[in-house]
């Protein structure tokens, strides 16, 4: 196997951790968000903050140790908020 098949392999490895990642993401944020009384507690937003934040931080990770293109790590970051806005909303169309 060649060093470009191989890290070729390691980038395609990273990419599906963090889209893995993202998914649990979207996941805890619609279990949390199902379980609230409101959708404006402030334990959701931390929740919410905290995960953006960490998940932020590991696409960083990857961009810098040249696993993930940048353009791609914020392709990933900005799917992952754009699916939780729409979350987000349809919670908050199911409540009314």
């Amino acid at each position: 196997m060649s060093s470009s098949n191989v890290l070729q392999q390691i980038n395609d490895k990273a990419l599906a951790l963090l889209e893995d990642e993202a998914h649990q993401i979207e996941k805890l944020i619609q279990v949390q968000m199902e379980n609230l009384a409101t959708r404006y507690c402030p334990l959701y937003e931390e929740v919410l903050d905290t995960q953006m934040y960490g998940f932020s931080r590991q696409v960083d990770f990857a961009v810098r140790a040249g696993l993930v293109e940048e353009t791609l790590g914020k392709q990933l970051v900005s799917k992952l908020e754009r699916n939780l806005a729409s979350l987000y909303e349809a919670m908050n169309k199911s409540a009314k």
